[in-house]
């Protein structure tokens, strides 16, 4: 007989997984259908946490090499062992995704191990992971199946000498050559930690600038850091063709705006040119659900899609592909079904490149507010004038606030600097109550502290920065 239940979540990842916490939380019968083994969807598994180990223990590792002298700190034969590093981020993983399987036997909820598929209205078939089907029945199904990476035309991924993010995550050598594919968050993250422990990265981008749709003036400072640093950048350049052999990785370069073509020789290439929403075999087209031009599910404000009963979150709806912000819909759409007001706030996601330094936004950038013809005030700080960021060593970087011209009111925010992926929520906290550039200027911020550059840039707004 079929298993019967609230609601059947599809999918464990950030999304996934804290949604049936929280269902079971509001009193719901749960199951959970994760086709790993493990649960944590890429995010845990493959993507966020895996990658910041690597680039913290990357970070140390160029830290010891480079930067401890300048603190009196002197280290001699400073040496990789790439295995314990890589064993380091297998520990993080591994005690992360138990900490999500002791969290759903805590909320009593049931972890189906296999591939689900939605048969019928209010019915989930399961191929099992040990073998065998199972049936779930429930009044609620949401798809929660996340992102996969996103193919390019002409590259055939490996996951050896050409390789996605998750290849990029277990490379057992450090290449001397590495060629990224894509100046995204994902790929100047991961090449930032091979650059750092020895690689020669060169990172290739379709368009004319690294990180689009990030705050300009923030993506050129964060491209000239990178460089000094020691990644290399051909912008406007697209890859036609990658071709490995027991040498390598020949590549086939073109301008984005047509001419002459040319080769670049890598040890290894990651293609990291986005992701796109995970909706195959789900069995979505059989019952009607509608998808949007780029595959992902359609769905109204309380997460339903067109067919009743059936819902979706995270990264297979239109958004940001952020975990963070898949973790709020989770939350929302169980506290909709027990019949709560649960919401998100889609102006106020954050977004982070866990890079050194950190680059974090929030809200609206100068150009989207330029675009929709806002009148805005700027103010902005430089973590040069900040003692505390002197005394860290990491002077990079600065705070820039844009706020409403006439209401004074918080409209955007965007740090580059070392800990900017932590100074950001004070920001998001503020626009989240409506706050103004005033209000966070007269916020008491602890003293020295890097959060008062933060203090300092909203002072600057209305032109009376403090120490600069």
């Amino acid at each position: 007989m079929a298993q019967s239940f609230d609601v059947v979540v599809i999918g464990s990842g950030p999304g996934g997984y804290v949604c049936a916490i929280r269902a079971a939380q509001l009193g719901m019968k749960v199951a959970c259908v994760e086709k790993r083994e493990t649960l944590g969807g890429t995010c845990l598994n493959v993507g966020c946490i895996p990658s910041k180990a690597l680039l913290v223990a990357s970070e140390k590792f160029h830290e010891a090499q480079h930067e401890l002298g300048n603190f009196g700190v002197q280290v001699k034969d400073v040496a990789l062992d790439l295995q314990k590093m890589l064993g380091h981020k297998d520990k993080v993983v591994d005690a992360t995704v138990k900490g999500v399987a002791f969290l759903f036997k805590k909320n009593k909820i049931t972890h189906v191990a296999g591939t689900g598929k939605i048969t019928a209205l209010g019915k989930v078939e399961v191929a099992l992971n040990a073998g065998g089907t199972d049936t779930l029945e429930a009044k609620h199904i949401i798809v929660a199946t996340g992102s996969e990476v996103m193919p390019l035309k002409g590259i055939e991924i490996n996951e050896k000498q050409i390789i996605s993010s998750t290849g990029g995550l277990v490379l057992n050598k450090v290449p001397k050559t590495m060629v990224v594919i894509g100046g995204g968050y994902i790929g100047l993250e991961l090449g930032s930690v091979w650059q750092r422990l020895g690689a020669k990265v060169t990172v290739v981008e379709f368009l004319d600038r690294i990180t689009p749709g990030m705050d300009g003036e923030v993506s050129k400072q964060f491209q000239r850091i990178l460089a000094k640093q020691g990644l290399a950048f051909k912008l406007s350049t697209k890859v036609t063709s990658a071709k490995a052999d027991k040498k390598g990785v020949t590549l086939t370069l073109e301008p984005a705006a047509g001419g002459a073509a040319e080769t670049m020789e890598a040890d290894v290439v990651l293609v990291s040119v986005g992701r796109r929403p995970f909706t195959q075999g789900l069995g979505l087209e059989a019952v009607g659900v509608a998808l949007d031009e780029r595959g992902r599910v359609k769905t109204d404000k309380h997460f339903q899609t067109n067919v009743p009963g059936i819902y979706a979150i995270g990264d297979v709806i239109a958004g940001p592909m952020l975990a963070h912000k898949a973790e709020d819909e989770g939350i929302a759409l169980a506290e909709i079904l027990a019949g709560q007001a649960g919401h998100v706030n889609y102006d106020v996601i954050p977004g982070i490149v866990y890079t050194w330094p950190e680059v974090a936004s929030v809200g609206k950038t100068e150009e989207e507010l330029k675009a929709a013809g806002v009148d805005y005030k700027a103010g902005k700080f430089p973590f040069t004038a900040n003692a505390r960021a002197r005394a860290n060593g990491m002077t990079d970087g600065f705070v820039k606030i844009l706020a409403d011209a006439k209401t004074d009111r918080v409209l955007g925010v965007h740090i580059i600097g070392g800990e900017a992926g932590g100074m950001i929520h004070e920001c998001a906290v503020a626009m989240e109550f409506g706050g103004s550039a005033e209000d966070i200027a007269r916020t008491c911020h602890g003293h020295p502290t890097v959060n008062e550059t933060v203090k300092e840039a909203a002072l600057g707004v209305a032109g009376r920065a403090i120490h600069i």
